[in-house]
């Protein structure tokens, strides 16, 4: 039993296991979420321990927003912001956005942060969207951001090799003291800890890059002051290794390499829409030929291309770091969902993913996992249920199960709501999509059963009301079933959930993030 728990067994009924208390459910539901668990990993937090800058790095001309809609603009900017980040923090210059969509991230990536994107969507005609939707938004873009990462990286080159301590700030101190300085109201383990590389001379670099053109001139040094913002959150060998100081014999290489860093960089920087269907056994090779150490990403990766993209970090030698916002829990194959179907048959599930899981051979099962899709905080804050569409959906199983003997289907009904201007119109559909013979069931009697249950579309909201506070809970296993295969990898030395996005403009707002050990990579 939980401490501070103590009403956890009177939630249910023993004998007949119905609900008793529906405050001690909702409050049970409450603490076993992500958050509540202390399990997540504040974005902010994470940006501080990567030495970012937050505010706005480059000019303000074009917003996101101006190309897409208010929720989009929202997780493009955020998970862009940390993915540029990481990929900074781990030397990376190529990133593979997995389910790309649209291209609004790819293009992002590209066109603010000077990445460069391969965006490969298993639909040709998003493939096809997302070119052209990219070229006008590039032309637009040059219009109005003529700067660019690349004059950052130029004007960084030009910085002094010695760092400068700003006045009242003095170099005392041990390690340990002063990460319990900085982290002393963090609920970090011990394990945690990752020893300091700040003194490397890549570290250096990218903070001049990041800091120069967004700082006033007395505040450019001090991201300095605290030299071990990182070590609780990522490992020392997770970064590309490199010399502490720039030989003197290379200065004029420097020179030179400056004078031609703009030029370079913007042609570097694109981002190339490609069509493939990933899946774990994905050769990136085949894919796509230039391939070097990259990041992986995925905004909202449906289904099973969510766990398929952390198998494919693991697997592959060239995937250093992976970013991954599920979605579609529905969608998610199960190993021992249906026990009479040979599970051999294939290899690599969608759930479970960690070995603990497996051996106790868990199954959610569909309504459950279709729960874990159901937005909590928009629910809190007004924005309710569909419950209309879900009463359509109620009545129409209890006909199909009185008038075809029908208790299961594997097929689905789908968002035929939309569609329909009336629940006759909804049920006539939806029996034609499911294959079955319409002229059994009159129209009268398909309103007799609307008049029947229709006093009873409070139950059904209370019913889902209770789903929709289980909601978070579903939505934390599997989100721990990520982390803990990742956690059993030898080859990864960091991995976290970290909270991207608002949950009220973005319900599914976590990512799962990892980094690969420098020696072990691969």
């Amino acid at each position: 039993m939980i401490t501070g728990f103590a009403e956890l067994p009177k939630i249910f009924c023993e004998t007949s296991q119905k609900l008793l208390s529906v405050e001690a459910f909702a409050r049970t539901a409450k603490h076993y979420s992500v958050q509540n668990l202390g399990l997540c990993t504040p974005s902010e937090q994470l940006l501080t321990a990567l030495r970012v800058d937050t505010r706005q790095r480059v000019d303000e001309n074009v917003k996101a927003i101006e190309f897409m809609n208010t929720k989009k603009s929202h997780e493009v900017q955020a998970m862009s912001e940390l993915i540029c980040s990481i990929a900074d923090y781990c030397g990376l210059k190529q990133i593979i956005d997995v389910g790309s969509g649209k291209g609004y991230l790819s293009s992002f990536l590209s066109l603010k942060y000077g990445l460069n994107v391969y965006g490969i969507d298993s639909s040709n005609t998003n493939t096809h969207g997302a070119k052209e939707r990219n070229r006008k938004l590039k032309k637009h873009w040059n219009l109005y951001h003529p700067q660019s990462r690349a004059d950052a990286t130029g004007l960084a080159l030009e910085m002094p090799k010695e760092l400068k301590v700003p006045k009242g700030v003095e170099c005392k101190g041990d390690a340990e003291s002063m990460q319990r300085s900085r982290l002393g109201n963090q609920d970090l383990s011990a394990t945690d800890v990752l020893p300091d590389f700040s003194g490397s001379a890549i570290s250096i670099i990218r903070k001049q890059q990041k800091n120069l053109l967004a700082q006033p001139a007395e505040e450019e040094n001090l991201y300095f002051e605290d030299a071990f913002s990182l070590i609780d959150f990522l490992p020392v060998d997770a970064i590309e290794p490199t010399s502490s100081q720039v030989q003197t014999t290379e200065k004029s290489g420097l020179r030179k390499e400056r004078r031609n860093t703009t030029s370079k960089a913007r042609d570097s920087s694109m981002y190339s829409p490609l069509t493939s269907f990933i899946t774990a056994d994905s050769q990136l090779h085949d894919i796509i030929e230039d391939l070097e150490d990259c990041l992986m990403v995925g905004l909202h990766t449906c289904g099973d291309l969510a766990p398929s993209t952390l198998r494919i970090f693991t697997s592959k030698a060239e995937v250093k770091g992976v970013c991954s916002v599920g979605c579609c829990y529905h969608l998610l194959s199960e190993e021992f969902e249906n026990q009479h179907k040979d599970r051999y048959a294939k290899e690599n599930w969608g759930f479970p993913m960690c070995h603990y899981l497996k051996e106790e051979r868990w199954c959610c099962g569909r309504n459950s996992r279709m729960s874990a899709c159901l937005a909590l905080e928009r629910v809190a804050v007004g924005q309710g249920l569909p419950t209309e569409s879900l009463f359509y959906r109620a009545v129409l199983q209890n006909i199909i199960k009185d008038y075809y003997g029908i208790s299961k289907c594997e097929q689905h009904v789908g968002k035929m709501y939309s569609k329909c201007s009336s629940f006759l119109e909804y049920v006539r559909m939806s029996l034609k999509k499911l294959g079955l013979d319409e002229s059994k069931v009159s129209e009268e009697t398909i309103m007799d059963y609307y008049e029947k249950y229709k006093p009873r579309m409070n139950e059904l909201e209370a019913f889902n009301m209770l789903k929709v506070v289980l909601a978070p809970c579903i939505e934390t296993l599997i989100l721990l079933d990520r982390l803990c295969y990742l956690k059993e990898q030898d080859g990864v030395a960091w991995s976290a959930l970290v909270k991207l996005f608002d949950p009220v403009q973005s319900p599914r707002c976590y990512a799962v993030i990892a980094l690969k050990n420098q020696g072990d990579r691969g």
